[in-house]
């Protein structure tokens, strides 16, 4: 068998912009856009072949996902020396309901759910809509967990009543891969205090080199994790997730109601599965493209935008820039204005029609910043962050 493809460097941007889904279709033909989590990459081949499977036998009924949990299971024995078992997993529609539900297992209606700002911003939305209140806890200056800050929260909201503790693990935007030693010390933390942690793991498997990644579960007995094949092989659009529990948790996961098991999608259902079980060359040709752009991005940056705040990430294909020293001062949206972008990425929109997530909805940390999306080609990437420099440094 032949050596991988960057899957990165396989897609022109015409037949990029032939896609119809949010990231190429939100804005102008003219537009390079580096803001949603989506890559610009084809299938991997087992799960094209899953989906080619699926047509040739109208294989779109309900899901059956006993596969896709031991699949995980044994990708993560592959990948990080750890090994689940079946028991600890359920299926759940996809990553944020994973989180919900577990959230609600853990606590009550009233309760509290504590989130390290700047964080993906439906960290926020979902546990509102779930009728909890959510506090920030902010990261540290240095962009790891504060567990100072974290003690001080942790002990206000029990002095209230229960609250859970919301985890990015790694961490988004900053892309922050959180060590064993700082997971054991938030399960100690968490233990002392009777917080439950809920680690949304959905970028476990795009840890560069240099990091290593801890599933939480993995340090503390009584914390939920939810993972889902969705980041790692772009496969936002057909739904399905894993809900993973403690081994002192594994009990709770009964209290499940029914239908979250039929929320998966079966197409996604069987797309996952092949991406876990038969994927890991075509990711590993996905890191080492990943890891090149992230070199790259640093360059590029230094020679265009050099005033730019950036910290290489850990994780992800997301790069979370500073754009303080430009000024900014009209950060935050403008009341009663509807547009979903503001500060640099408004700027940088307009002025040189590159399309960035905005910092400001992932709450305290966020302003003046901007989160961008490399999972491109070199080309669009050098083009996109030629054209910020022309807009900022002119």
């Amino acid at each position: 068998m032949g050596e991988q493809q960057n899957p990165l460097e396989v897609l022109s941007i015409d037949q990029l912009r032939e896609r119809t889904s949010a990231k190429w279709q939100a804005f102008g033909p003219d537009v390079l856009p580096l803001w949603v989590a989506e890559m610009d990459v084809p299938l991997a081949e087992p799960v094209a072949q899953a989906l080619r499977r699926v047509v040739e036998l109208g294989d779109t009924g309900y899901p059956q996902p006993q596969a896709y949990a031991e699949a995980f299971a044994s990708f993560a024995g592959r990948r990080w020396g750890w090994q689940p078992q079946l028991s600890q997993i359920r299926a759940v529609p996809d990553v944020m309901r994973g989180v919900v539900e577990a959230i609600k297992i853990v606590g009550e209606l009233t309760d509290t759910v504590i989130v390290s700002s700047p964080v993906y911003p439906p960290f926020y939305m979902y546990p509102v809509s779930a009728g909890r209140r959510v506090v920030e806890a902010p990261l540290g200056a240095d962009g790891r967990l504060d567990f100072e800050m974290l003690e001080e929260s942790f002990n206000l909201r029990t002095i209230g009543g229960q609250a859970t503790y919301l985890l990015a693990n790694p961490h988004n935007p900053t892309g922050t891969v959180h060590t064993r030693a700082e997971l054991e010390q938030l399960a100690e933390l968490a233990k002392q205090y009777g917080i439950r942690v809920v680690a949304d793991e959905i970028h476990a498997p795009l840890v560069h080199a240099g990091a290593e990644f801890t599933p939480y579960v993995s340090v503390d007995p009584r914390g939920y994790s939810v993972v889902s094949a969705s980041k790692a092989f772009n496969l936002a659009g057909l739904k399905a997730g894993l809900l993973v529990a403690g081994e002192d948790a594994a009990d709770e996961l009964d209290q499940l109601p029914p239908e979250v098991a039929h929320g998966p999608s079966h197409v996604g259902v069987l797309t996952h599965t092949a991406a876990l079980a038969e994927g890991d060359a075509w990711l590993d040709a996905l890191l080492a493209g990943l890891e090149s752009n992230r070199r790259l991005l640093g360059q590029l940056l230094e020679e265009h935008l050099p005033q730019v705040g950036f910290t290489a990430p850990e994780a992800t294909y997301l790069a979370w820039l500073d754009f303080s020293a430009y000024g900014f001062d009209d950060d935050a949206p403008t009341p009663g204005v509807e547009t979903p972008i503001h500060g640099p990425a408004r700027l940088l929109l307009e002025k040189a029609q590159v399309a960035l997530t905005a910092g400001h909805p992932f709450g305290e940390g966020g302003q003046r910043r901007a989160r961008l999306n490399f999972a491109t080609s070199e080309a669009i990437l050098t083009e996109a962050v030629q054209r910020m420099g022309a807009a900022l440094e002119r």
